[in-house]
């Protein structure tokens, strides 16, 4: 049976994010980039009755993109804690890959 893919080890490094994945893969986040990909409702937008999806305008101050700290939520992600004081998104480990995977494919 094949283990589902979860982090090793989380941790900053400089302005990154860097994760060793249980299967051998590394990621290395830019802080600024997983900030800007958050994915709260209060920065990435919620559906409307209709499903549209309203996206709000957040605006950043350089301490947006420090963090402060992250939480590990259940076995499936983790919530940092931002220097503005943004810490409501949570970051699953799919969503994790999936940021990785972007990045990949656009440097």
């Amino acid at each position: 049976m094949k283990q589902p893919i979860r982090p090793v080890t989380i941790q900053p490094v400089g302005k990154e994010l860097a994760i060793a994945w249980n299967d051998g893969r590394e990621s290395y986040l830019p802080l600024e980039f997983l900030r800007r990909a958050c994915p709260c409702a209060v920065c990435g937008g919620e559906p409307d009755v209709l499903g549209r999806v309203v996206r709000p305008n957040v605006e950043y101050v350089p301490e947006s993109f420090e963090l402060r700290g992250i939480e590990y939520v259940g076995g499936y992600g983790i919530q940092p804690k931002w220097g503005d004081g943004h810490r409501t998104g949570i970051y699953s480990w799919l969503y994790l890959l999936r940021l990785d995977e972007q990045l990949r494919q656009n440097p």
